[in-house]
């Protein structure tokens, strides 16, 4: 696969001038819950007994020419896509910025806390219960917070970006076996492995934000690798952390870090190749580390965006589940009373629980999942997808972008479980399992993305 930069790519590179009239402001707030709090992330209930680095809700409002868009980072495993409207009304009512100029993403730290919408997969009873609601209920306000704080700190601005590479880091977790069936995480130095059932993104982009004199305000940072380092039962907002720490290190405690997962649905940090364990907060340490290593390098070559005029576009699409029988349904009820007792069902049979009463809870209907983008000028692409995407949707959105650098941005404004490509579905394993979308609801986001991004890109060359 060629990752050559495009041409249009090349030729604004060579005439950085800095675009007028940008203004940016960031800010963060703690989200960090109560002790006690459930942990998500896995399919049993565990309650939180520490915590190793807070958690955050962390803002970056852009204005150009009167048009604002705010980006929203939570440190949370995902983010249904109630509690995301939610906060983007409370985001409107405070600040003027409409809702469909706000994507609220989750960057998928697998030590955050529960949020408890209904159905749920976790069954919660008793004190994690209460604390989950309660803290669920607070949650939006929280968010908004984060935003309104940014929109205050509004000042002069300009944009650098670029794309970065690190291709040490991801592995396909999905692997074809000697025996011709999938794989998945099948275990390190298992002689049945035979390959990688796909590829991985080693591509870095990095939007960089600072004041006209060189002072930090804000990092952009996007990686397809899943946020499941570091285990235990301490929050924490896993390799992130490191790299917020890093880079705020190297530019000034000023910067801001946001970081947004990529198409990452299939691609973890695990190489099967080592016999060494991965789990710990120091391989979380790790990578963040040499994560914000090649951001760093990024940020150093990265040109200026010259044309910051502010494009955004979303559409709803409807998307189809699975059909189940009673018979299905009445079996998830009974497997799902298990999750939360001291013998849990197999761990197949509590993934495919969790979807199939997500499904019955639809009664029929279809989900609804938005697909939103933001653009800067003809340069840079920013496009928020509803759920935990495979790497090869990913690969195809940016291949076939009229954007030099588009973003892809998963768990973005909704939280629609895996969403493997079509190929995937026949060969099953957990994240198959798991979908809760018929076979080719991917690429339809995919086809709406790649729309909405042609039509923003002939309308800026068109004014």
């Amino acid at each position: 696969m060629s990752y050559l930069l495009p041409i249009a790519y090349l030729l604004a590179l060579a005439a950085p001038v800095i675009g007028a009239g940008l203004r940016a402001g960031a800010a963060e707030t703690v989200i960090t819950p109560p002790l006690g709090a459930p942990m998500a992330g896995y399919y049993t209930n565990r309650a939180a007994t520490g915590v190793h680095d807070d958690l955050h809700a962390k803002a970056l409002v852009l204005e150009n020419d009167g048009v604002r868009v705010a980006f929203v980072v939570c440190d949370v495993v995902s983010l249904p896509r109630e509690i995301s409207d939610q906060a983007r009304k409370i985001v409107t009512g405070k600040t003027g910025i409409p809702e469909d100029h706000v994507m609220i993403s989750a960057n998928h730290s697998h030590t955050g806390p529960v949020l408890l919408t209904y159905p749920s997969r976790y069954n919660l009873t008793g004190e994690m219960k209460r604390i989950a609601e309660q803290y669920t209920a607070q949650l939006p306000a929280r968010i908004a917070e984060s935003v309104i704080s940014a929109v205050a700190k509004l000042q002069p601005a300009q944009m650098r970006s670029a794309v970065g590479r690190e291709d040490s880091l991801g592995f396909n977790r999905r692997y074809f076996m000697n025996d011709g069936t999938i794989g998945w995480n099948p275990g390190k130095l298992n002689p049945n492995i035979a390959r990688p059932a796909g590829p991985t993104d080693p591509a870095v982009p990095v939007v960089y934000i600072e004041t006209p004199d060189e002072k930090p305000i804000a990092a952009y940072v996007n990686f397809a690798v899943h946020q499941d380092t570091t285990g235990g039962l301490q929050f924490s907002a896993d390799y992130s952390y490191t790299l917020s720490k890093v880079l705020a290190a190297a530019k000034g405690p000023g910067l801001i870090t946001l970081f947004t997962i990529g198409c990452a649905g299939n691609v973890n940090h695990i190489d099967v190749t080592r016999k060494e364990p991965q789990t710990s907060y120091g391989e979380a340490a790790r990578i963040g580390g040499v994560l914000a290593g090649e951001v760093l390098k990024t940020i150093q070559r990265a040109s200026v965006v010259s044309d910051p005029r502010i494009r955004i576009s979303r559409e709803i699409l409807r998307l189809q589940p699975p059909a189940l029988t009673r018979d299905e349904i009445e079996w998830a009820h009974r497997m799902q009373e298990t999750a939360g007792s001291a013998k849990p069902a197999p761990f197949l049979d509590l993934v495919r629980a969790g979807r199939d009463i997500q499904i019955e809870s639809r009664h029929g209907e279809p989900f609804e999942a938005e697909v939103q983008v933001v653009t800067i000028g003809r340069q840079l692409a920013i496009v928020g997808l509803p759920g935990e995407m495979f790497v090869e949707l990913g690969l195809a959105l940016k291949q076939d972008s009229p954007f030099p650098i588009t973003i892809a941005t998963e768990l973005a404004n909704g939280a629609l479980s895996y969403i493997p490509n079509q190929q995937a579905y026949p060969q099953g394993a957990y994240e198959v399992a798991a979908s809760w979308l018929e076979p080719g609801g991917g690429e339809a986001l995919i086809r709406s993305a790649l729309s909405q991004l042609d039509k923003l890109f002939v309308r800026g060359a068109n004014n």
